[in-house]
């Protein structure tokens, strides 16, 4: 079974973040959204990973080939035409059983045994109190009766999670087709939604399997929520501490150095960075980082960003510096 992943969006909700690193790239807990995501597919029978990259699309490259042993192609989305147009992009290098996958979430779902039932696809879901932001589905007898992109009201509470188990993916790909070819679109995008409603519309037989757990990554909020979920999974880890105090749940990477502060709860520090007389919580402070003198809560500090002084909530991209007050000693 092979796995198209779809990477090429900008990521406009997570600058500056995204102004140097893909969203995929963002880290959570110590890892990459996309590391938490593979890690959790190496445990299946997966034939080979189908990336569709665009924007710094190298990185994913280089990320996946370093840190992982599933066959991995990668295939550019030089338009950003929409989710149905870049799984189209697949099309002649998938066939049979494939699972499509939407990496700015983290998920907790069971995806064995599906091969094995009779049905022509698994659409994942989870109740939501707000549906306008996602695709929602309606349900007759455990079946996919329609489903509807982003609706202007609350229609359905049945939010899809963006992971999709199709059983015959080339009956999808002639759908993306009739999508393209008759200029179907929801709000100037094609959509893998409208592609699936198609299906739906020829007979396919699609069940709504929920899920307990739906992590968003897509806002700096969101994502800080998620490190707090994933520390309190098991990314718990204290590396390198001198004259500190830490408040688990907190991810200390062993080459990060944290002198004479207070951390936690709800920290991740990531390879390289420095955390020295300061009091951090609820944040995620990036690889190579350098916070010296800061009180940061709620907050996201990019790659090689320096800190310095009396803050509160940051949101840092990569390289940066802010500087207040007398320098560090």
């Amino acid at each position: 079974m092979k796995v198209i992943i779809p990477t090429a969006g900008l990521g406009t909700r997570l600058r500056p973040h995204t102004y140097s690193k893909p969203k995929p790239l963002v880290s959570v807990a110590g890892k990459p959204v996309l590391g938490h995501i593979l890690d959790k597919l190496a445990q299946l029978p997966i034939s080979e990973l189908v990336f569709i990259t665009g924007y710094l699309g190298s990185q994913i490259a280089d990320y996946v080939t370093t840190n992982y042993k599933i066959p991995a192609r990668f295939i550019e989305q030089t338009e950003l035409k929409g989710q149905a147009h870049a799984v189209y992009l697949a099309r002649e290098v998938v066939n049979g059983p494939t699972i499509i996958l939407f990496v700015d979430t983290i998920f907790e779902a069971d995806l064995s045994g599906l091969a094995e039932q009779d049905i022509d696809g698994a659409i994942f879901c989870k109740e939501v109190d707000d549906p306008r932001r996602f695709g929602v589905a309606f349900t007759e007898h455990g079946l996919i009766t329609r489903l509807v992109e982003k609706p202007d009201t609350d229609i359905s509470k049945l939010a899809m999670i963006g992971l999709y188990y199709i059983r015959d993916i080339q009956w999808l790909m002639r759908a993306i087709e009739v999508l393209m070819l008759r200029n179907i679109q929801t709000r100037g995008e094609f959509f893998l939604t409208d592609a699936l409603q198609l299906m739906i519309e020829n007979g396919a037989r699609f069940t709504a399997p929920t899920v307990d757990v739906w992590e968003d990554c897509g806002k700096p909020e969101t994502v800080l929520r998620t490190n707090r979920y994933l520390l309190d999974h098991g990314r718990d880890h204290a590396g390198h501490i001198c004259g500190s105090i830490v408040v688990p749940p907190v991810y200390i990477d062993d080459t990060a150095q944290v002198i004479n502060s207070i951390v936690g709860p709800y920290v991740s520090i990531a390879a390289g960075a420095v955390v020295k007389d300061s009091i951090i919580r609820d944040s995620i402070i990036n690889r190579d980082a350098q916070i010296f003198s800061a009180t940061l809560q709620s907050s996201l500090v990019g790659d090689h960003a320096i800190v310095q002084g009396d803050f509160r909530e940051l949101n840092v991209g990569d390289s940066s510096e802010i500087r207040y007050g007398r320098p560090a000693n």
